[in-house]
């Protein structure tokens, strides 16, 4: 009887609140289950807030590629209309250089135009042809061309090119006694070497 007395207080919560006692809940005992809509494991109120501020964000990202790509563009843009007007004007001057260059050359032109009309002795021939070339050195000076220096003048490979040797006893050796083409440089430029025979002094050289 009194095993029995001890079940009903277990299994009757009521009874336990009246004796102010802790009522003990059976493992089998249900749980009120939760209001509909809601569920208690993962809340739905923080994840519907963070959806919209994600949308929002990649939204951001993508204006800010959009804008960077764009600025990108019209920089390549720039960058090759630049060149291009660069090349432009690079061309145009060389054409304005080229042109000054051959507008002074014209009057020598003239000047062989009208020796090779001309009807004289071979004496004045040349000497008119002497006086062109000597025109056309001026032209060459005022253009800053020289002439390479060459016989009497020791051989310098980075002026002369040598065509080959010669044996002199009137030239120190290795020197240059012979030139076979002019050679000229704009001002410390050098526009093609002396084409010259160098001295081979052999009195010099057992000496």
């Amino acid at each position: 009887m009194k095993q029995e007395r001890e079940l009903t207080v277990v299994d009757s919560p009521e009874f336990a609140d009246q004796a102010g006692g802790e009522a003990k809940i059976d493992a089998s005992t249900e749980l009120p289950a939760p209001p509909a809509g809601e569920d208690l494991a993962s809340p739905t109120a923080p994840a519907s807030q963070a959806a919209p501020a994600a949308r929002s964000e990649s939204e951001r990202l993508k204006a800010e590629r959009d804008q960077l790509l764009d600025r990108l563009a019209r920089l390549q843009a720039d960058f090759e209309n630049a060149r291009k007007r660069a090349e432009r004007e690079r061309a145009e001057f060389r054409e304005f250089v080229a042109g000054g260059v051959v507008e002074q050359f014209l009057p020598v032109l003239d000047n062989f135009e009208l020796a090779l009309k001309s009807k004289g002795s071979e004496k004045q021939l040349r000497s008119g042809v002497a006086l062109i070339v000597k025109q056309m050195e001026e032209v060459l000076e005022k253009m800053q061309v020289t002439a390479v220096a060459t016989v009497g003048e020791s051989f310098d490979p980075r002026i002369h090119e040598a065509l080959g040797t010669v044996e002199r006893d009137d030239v120190p050796d290795q020197h240059v006694a012979e030139e076979i083409r002019r050679g000229y440089r704009m001002r410390e430029r050098l526009l093609r070497p002396a084409l010259v025979r160098v001295a081979h002094n052999a009195k010099q050289v057992q000496e």
